[in-house]
């Protein structure tokens, strides 16, 4: 449910301020909420679908102007949770 709500919050970008939907969505769902219950998950591939589906509903021009290699900050956990 709470990707479901990550995924409705995203949606609002272009429509609410970027940096109000980043810090709802980002800063408080995903890093306070979903990355617990990833954490919280087994590895396999319960665990890398529900990476794939918080990927999948983040908009793609927020990444556009970003080196390679480098993420948002508000993403720095959920990637060091990937790399694991």
């Amino acid at each position: 449910s709470f990707l479901q709500l990550l995924s409705n919050v995203l949606l609002w970008d272009g429509i609410v301020q970027e940096d109000t939907v980043r810090d709802l969505g980002l800063s408080k769902l995903l890093n306070r909420y979903l990355l617990l219950n990833l954490l919280n998950t087994p590895p396999g591939p319960a665990n890398i679908e529900k990476c794939n589906k918080v990927v999948a509903c983040l908009p793609e021009r927020w990444f556009q102007d970003l080196k390679s290699g480098s993420t948002l900050p508000e993403l720095q956990n959920f990637c060091q949770h990937l790399l694991r």
